[in-house]
């Protein structure tokens, strides 16, 4: 009876490590599955910017970063791509013979809503979401090119799916791609699009890091207030 209430022991004991182990290997997953946020009130989200290759134009801002909220932010998001749209209507619309046209977007507080509250999946940025939609409704390609790593290559397309976009191609940072400069790495894959053939007619995203090295017709800057925004 001793033996084998030691081995039913030792039995538990191990079931306990395992369950233990598989839960900090599930909070790991997690942590880096989906970028972390702040806990950010629902009334209290950020705003955006918008540009131009040459000379980048700004959503209005009238309060310092840490007093927007959502809805400053998304009227600012709102604000920029009141501009994108009619520019992609008529761009589209002048589409030539052979072209074939793209949009690239940043995915963080561009194409999906990620600092304002945890949530899987995310949902998407509603005023870039709709440009979105006309875009690829006329035949545009949506690329996305982000700085998440590869490792959520897979919940990343899912969600973005999810949310509504259709997704021509997702380009994620692989391992060695984590050590070169962001800007620099974004750069390298728009002019991978532009080599499989497309043109790029509009690059749009929240960071100067999304937009900066050309290879695109146009430019959009949504607000990251100062880099408050990921």
């Amino acid at each position: 009876m001793t033996e084998q209430t030691g081995q039913t022991r030792q039995t538990r004991h191990a079931w306990q490590r395992a369950a233990g182990a598989a839960a900090v290997t599930a909070a790991a997953l997690t942590a880096t599955a989906v970028p972390a946020v702040a806990a950010t009130p629902a009334d209290t989200r950020p705003a955006r910017a918008a540009s131009a290759p040459a000379k980048p134009a700004s959503a209005p801002v009238t309060a310092s970063a840490a007093d927007v909220g959502y809805d400053t932010w998304q009227q600012d998001c709102r604000a920029v791509m009141d501009q994108a749209l009619p520019y992609l209507k008529e761009r589209i619309a002048d589409t030539r013979p052979g072209e074939k046209q793209a949009i690239v977007l940043d995915i963080d507080n561009t194409s999906l809503e990620t600092d304002f509250g945890f949530s899987y999946p995310q949902p998407a940025n509603r005023p870039v979401l709709e440009a979105a939609e006309y875009a690829q409704d006329h035949g545009v390609a949506l690329f996305f090119v982000t700085a998440r790593p590869g490792i959520i290559s897979a919940p990343t397309e899912w969600n973005l799916d999810h949310a509504g976009y259709e997704s021509s191609g997702l380009y994620v940072r692989g391992f060695l791609d984590l050590f070169r400069d962001v800007a620099a790495y974004k750069t390298a894959q728009r002019a991978k699009i532009e080599s499989k053939g497309y043109t790029i007619i509009a690059n749009i995203g929240n960071s100067a890091t999304d937009l900066s090295g050309g290879h695109a017709e146009k430019t959009f800057k949504l607000p990251d207030y100062d880099g408050q925004l990921s």
